[in-house]
């Protein structure tokens, strides 16, 4: 499965959407030119925006030296300060 295939299932659910007549008209062009359905063209499109939304809010991308700062101090955090002493005591 590629990394916007939209999952096989059978298990379905409905999308319902109300839209302007000059939307729908462009939707259904773009789906004829593409040589697909008006309802695959638009869950295909929704599918892959939804997957990148999701993954730029969800997501952290580090660069290797960030990743290794940030594992580094996993691995041996710092000792708590006074402030954070006070923070845990409440």
């Amino acid at each position: 499965m590629s990394a916007t295939e939209i999952p096989n299932s059978t298990d379905t659910a409905r999308i319902n959407l109300r839209t302007s007549a000059e939307a729908k008209a462009l939707i259904e062009r773009a789906a004829a030119y593409m040589g697909t359905t008006v309802s695959a063209f638009m869950l295909q499109n929704a599918y892959e925006v939804a997957k990148r939304v999701v993954a730029e809010h969800e997501v952290i991308m580090l660069t290797q030296r960030d990743f290794e700062a940030f594992a580094k101090a996993l691995e041996k955090p710092p000792a708590p300060n006074a402030a954070l002493k006070r923070l845990l005591r409440g």
